[in-house]
């Protein structure tokens, strides 16, 4: 306690207490290549049951030459993380689908239905940009500190390295609970999407399905999760590009409607409710923007981030653009917010792509879309699981919280993450329980807003590693992947997302659903979040005993332990060569390689 109340802060902070050993940073960067691939030729003259069997024991962590025992409580958080033994078996194909595919799922497909509704397809668009704006920003920012420090957990390890570990503790045990209860209410959304087809089949019988499906899926550890995803986000991208070809024909006459236009813009018109309609629609946009930080969590087990990880963050351009103002606009022309299915609670139903495809007159792409948002919701699903399972075994090995969920096994699986976050998944068989919608409403309504505190805190940790290479006298010609929109936008990012949050509360006070009058309910569940996350923070700290500080002083946070490149010299070297070779190339490969 002592160390750790000395090690941070606004007071005196001794000069040797963060100095964290070089010497057992560069021995454990030597010997990473190694050690996974000794475990393996040990093991090769097993039995191939033997070897099965030996695979689910725990990682030897004696196989990572460092020595922890002269690290502080925050040193040695910083040190596991930078050392956690997760599997690096993701390429670069797999981080480019995840990260384009990452967030098209149910909030796309069916909650822009809803949001149409609330705000318009005026509202639905600005709602898209002003959020997507932010996103972009963010997911800059993050690729920037992941390709540095692709350490487990990535921005929530992040957190605790550049502000404070209680920070890290609060934020991080927000987003696993995010993903915790996503999980189950995405069973319970495949369960009645099927319904579509048919309702004789008891919707648990689909839970069970898509559970055992998804449980078997992580048994193959990251390299499952990769190629599944793969696969999934192929089939959501070429959906939702198809679904914009297909509306822009029927919006120019192809189909039973005639020509449309922008009708429905006209009349019944662009916005609904006002400013409140705008406001409203940020919340639904967020839920679909979700999981676009995906792709930072999975640089920790990653072959190569520093090559891979930029190409996928420059994709997220892209993917707001195409796939949510685009489809925005194109479902605003298609479909009109007065369409009383568009507040169905029954799922696909409310699908504003399916109700547009059967306005069109086309009578089988209707079904399509809804297998597509089956695989939409498996994916979320998939996702859930691998989100909420490596958040947990990052806190677990920073000392955050009980050690039993940072068990790796010998193919670098979090096992014991992995089994908690399947087993919260049951929650699913509410399917059949009547009033499933109330109980995931007030789950839901403990992690509402903690997406927007994960996104602004990611653009803070992006601008307090740009001030303590500054204040520690370092060059920004060591930092691999420099966010191009450098600080100024991870600040523009902030101010954005706060703005956003701002509305929501208000909103929630007075919402549409009441009237425009106050509701207290309305109020809790969409910002419950907010004094749970200040409790986590303020208990943690109490706990630790750290209130003489609120966070690490900018000259003793670690800059260096948790990159794959020490040589600094020489990743200054390689990343000039780099800049030159980018300099004499053709103008429009500059401008591919900027942006993609």
């Amino acid at each position: 306690m002592k160390n750790d109340k000395e090690s941070s802060g606004s007071g005196h902070i001794p000069d040797n207490t963060l100095n964290v050993q070089r010497t057992s940073s560069d021995s454990y960067a030597n010997s990473q290549g190694s050690y996974q691939s000794s475990y393996e030729e040990s093991y090769m003259p097993k039995s191939r049951v033997r070897r099965f069997v030996d695979l689910f024991k725990p990682f030897d962590y004696d196989d990572i030459p460092f020595d922890t025992s002269q690290l502080n409580p925050i040193e040695r958080s910083i040190m596991a993380s930078s050392a956690h033994p997760l599997a690096r078996k993701l390429k670069s194909r797999h981080l480019q689908m995840i990260a384009i595919g990452g967030a098209i799922g149910t909030g796309l497909f069916v909650g822009s239905g809803y949001a149409l509704a609330l705000g318009g397809p005026g509202s639905l668009v600005i709602g898209y940009f002003l959020v997507g704006y932010g996103i972009f920003t963010m997911v800059m920012a993050l690729g920037e500190l992941s390709v540095q420090f692709p350490v487990s957990g990535s921005f929530n390890s992040h957190f605790s390295r550049f502000f404070d570990p209680s920070l890290g503790f609060a934020l991080g045990l927000m987003y696993a609970f995010s993903w915790l209860i996503s999980f189950p209410s995405e069973l319970i959304a495949c369960a009645l999407t099927v319904q579509y087809w048919t309702t004789t089949i008891n919707p648990s019988v689909w839970v069970a399905i898509v559970l055992l499906m998804i449980v078997v899926i992580n048994l193959f550890g990251v390299k499952g999760y990769g190629e599944v995803e793969f696969v999934l986000s192929i089939i959501k991208v070429l959906a939702v590009v198809g679904f914009i070809i297909v509306g822009i024909c029927i919006t120019c006459g192809v189909g039973d409607q005639g020509f449309i236009g922008g009708k429905y813009w006209h009349n019944p018109g662009s916005f609904n409710h006002g400013l409140k309609g705008v406001c409203s629609v940020f919340i639904l946009a967020a839920f679909s923007f979700g999981g676009c930080e995906l792709v930072a969590l999975a640089a920790a087990e990653t072959e190569n981030p520093r090559i891979s990880l930029p190409r996928a963050t420059k994709q997220v351009f892209w993917r707001i653009f195409v796939f949510y103002v685009l489809t925005a606009i194109v479902v605003g022309c298609l479909v009109p917010y007065t369409d009383e299915r568009l507040l169905n609670n029954l799922g696909v139903t409310a699908s504003p792509f399916v109700l547009a495809i059967e306005a069109g007159g086309i009578k089988v792409l209707p079904h399509i879309m809804n297998a597509v948002i089956i695989v939409a919701v498996v994916s979320i699903g998939n996702a859930s699981v691998y989100g909420c399972s490596r958040t947990l075994a990052s806190l677990a090995v920073q000392g955050l919280i009980p050690s039993h969920f940072g068990y790796i096994d010998r193919m670098g699986r979090p096992l014991v993450a992995v089994g908690f976050t399947c087993l919260i998944g049951c929650l699913g068989f509410l399917a059949s329980y009547e009033k499933q919608d109330e109980v995931f409403i007030w789950f839901f309504s403990i992690c509402s807003l903690s997406s927007f505190f994960i996104w602004i805190f990611i653009c803070a940790t992006h601008i307090r590693w740009r001030m303590a290479l500054r204040c520690q006298g370092r060059s920004l010609d060591e930092v691999i992947f420099a966010s191009p929109l450098g600080i100024w936008g991870s600040i523009s990012g902030i101010v954005m997302f706060i703005l956003i949050v701002v509305s929501l509360i208000w909103v929630s006070i007075w919402p549409l659903s009441n009237g425009g009058k106050a509701s207290v309910t309305t109020f809790w569940q969409n910002c419950m979040s907010l004094p749970i996350l200040i409790l986590l923070w303020a208990g943690h700290k109490t706990l630790r005993g750290s209130w003489s500080y609120l966070w690490i002083r900018l000259e003793f946070v670690d800059l260096d332990t948790g990159r794959r490149e020490i040589d600094v010299e020489k990743l200054k070297q390689e990343i000039a060569d780099e800049r030159q070779g980018r300099k004499e190339m053709p103008i429009w490969r500059r401008l591919y390689r900027f942006w993609c």
